[in-house]
C-alpha cells in the first residue's frame, strides 16, 4: 500500500510547477536484478525519460556482505523500463546489458538517453552508450567513446553536442582522479574536443543543468567540500562565477546529490552530503591510525542514517536572480547518488545511498499539485 507522506509548501511563483505544494509518497521498489534475490537499492543509476518512460538500472551496492563486514561492492548490469500509472511505476521490461554500469553520466534528449563511461572495467570507462526504446523495448547501443576515462562527473545535451567533465577523469598514468577538465562530444561526428577548464578546484559529484542558455555547475567535493558555482558561455567557451550554495547562512553540500530542471530558470536539487560532517570524516578517516582509526569507523559507520545529517532540503536555484531558496524538505532519508526524473507534474527519487555503504531499496514520488 502506498504511504502518503507529507506536503511541501511552496510560496514563490517564480516556480513554475509549484505555484502550490509537493506531496510525496513511497510507490514501490525496482526488482530483484538477476541471480540475486532482491533488489536492496543501488546508487549511481543511469536514468533518465524517453518520452513516457521512465528508464533507470546499473550502479552499485554491497548485495553479500555490508560494508562494515568488509563486504565487496557489486556494480550490476540490470536497467528498467519503466511507466507511470496511478500507482507510481509500472515495470515493463528488466534486461541485461553485457558489462556493468555505474556513476558515469546520464545525459537525456527525449527520445534517447545516452551514458558516459561509468563502468568498474578500465575496457569500458570511455564507452558511450545510447539507449532507446523501440516498440516498447529497450535497445541499447555503443555510438561513440569519450577522450579519456570517466566517471561521478557532470554532463549535459546542447544542440547535438554533449558537454561533459568535472569529474574523475582519466590522468596521464590511466587512473582516475578528480579533475575540472572539460570537454565537448559531437554526437554526428563522433569528435571530442577539450574546453575551458572549470574554474574551480578538481572534485567529483557536482550537480548541473542549463539554465537559461547556460550550463549551471555547483558544489562536488574531493576529500574537502565545495560550495561554489559556475555557469559555461556555450558561445563563448568562458566560465562565469555563480552564486555559491548557501541558504540562510548555510552552506550546504550538492555531493552526491541530484537535480532537475523546472523552468527556464531554475532547478530543483534533492540530496547531498553535510558540508562539515563530510570534511571531518575525511580528515580522520585519511590521518587517524591503529586503534583509534578503528574506533572512529566502528563509530562513525555504525550510525543510524539521521545522524549523518545529510541534506533533507529541497533546494532551488534561480538563475536569472543568481539565488538559492529552500522550499521544504523532503520526508524520508536524504538520497546521495539517487536517480531523480521529472514527468510532467511528478518527479522520482529513485534508490540511492542514505548511509555510508546503504542503499535504500525505494521509489518515492513527488507531485506538484
Amino acid at each position: 500500500m502506498k504511504k502518503l507522506f507529507s506536503i511541501l509548501f511552496l510560496t514563490c511563483s517564480c516556480l513554475s510547477l509549484a505555484e502550490h505544494r509537493i506531496s510525496w509518497e513511497a510507490v514501490g521498489e525496482l526488482p530483484a536484478q538477476k541471480s540475486y534475490e532482491k533488489n536492496i537499492g543501488t546508487a549511481g543509476l543511469l536514468q533518465g525519460m524517453i518520452d513516457d518512460y521512465v528508464v533507470v538500472g546499473g550502479g552499485a551496492n554491497f548485495p553479500i556482505k555490508p560494508l562494515t563486514e568488509g563486504g565487496a561492492k557489486v556494480t550490476h548490469k540490470d536497467i528498467y523500463l519503466l511507466k507511470e500509472n496511478k500507482k507510481g511505476l509500472e515495470v515493463l521490461e528488466q534486461m541485461q546489458l553485457d558489462t556493468p554500469i555505474g556513476y558515469g553520466a546520464s545525459v537525456s534528449t527525449g527520445k534517447e538517453i545516452y551514458y558516459l563511461g561509468g563502468s568498474p572495467e578500465a575496457a569500458h570507462n570511455k564507452d558511450v552508450l545510447k539507449v532507446s526504446v523501440e516498440n516498447g523495448k529497450m535497445k541499447v547501443e555503443k555510438v561513440a567513446d569519450l577522450m579519456l576515462g570517466f566517471e561521478n562527473g557532470v554532463a549535459t545535451y546542447q544542440n547535438g553536442k554533449i558537454y561533459y567533465g568535472v569529474g574523475k577523469i582519466e590522468n596521464e598514468e590511466g587512473k582516475l582522479k578528480n579533475s575540472n577538465r572539460f570537454f565537448v562530444l559531437d554526437l554526428q561526428t563522433g569528435e571530442n574536443k577539450e574546453l575551458a577548464s572549470f574554474p574551480g578546484e578538481a572534485r567529483q559529484q557536482t550537480v548541473g543543468q542549463v539554465l537559461n542558455g547556460k550550463f549551471y555547475v555547483f558544489s562536488g567535493g574531493s576529500s574537502v567540500s565545495y560550495i561554489d558555482g559556475y555557469a559555461y558561455d556555450f558561445e563563448k567557451n568562458v566560465w562565469e562565477k555563480a552564486a555559491d550554495v548557501v541558504v540562510d547562512g548555510e552552506r550546504i553540500l550538492l555531493l552526491g546529490a541530484n537535480s532537475i530542471k523546472v523552468s527556464e530558470n531554475e532547478m530543483l536539487v534533492i540530496g547531498g552530503f553535510n558540508y562539515y560532517l563530510w570534511n571531518e570524516a575525511n580528515d580522520k578517516l585519511s590521518n587517524l591510525k591503529d586503534k583509534e582509526l578503528a574506533d572512529y569507523k566502528a563509530q562513525y559507520f555504525g550510525k543510524e542514517p539521521f545522524r549523518y545529517e545529510w541534506n533533507r532540503k529541497v533546494l532551488v536555484f534561480n538563475a536569472k536572480e543568481n539565488t538559492w531558496r529552500s522550499i521544504g524538505e523532503v520526508p524520508f532519508d536524504a538520497p546521495c547518488g539517487a536517480a531523480l526524473l521529472k514527468h510532467g507534474k511528478m518527479m522520482y527519487s529513485i534508490n540511492g545511498e542514505i548511509k555510508p555503504g546503504v542503499r535504500t531499496p525505494r521509489i518515492f514520488r513527488g507531485e506538484f499539485r
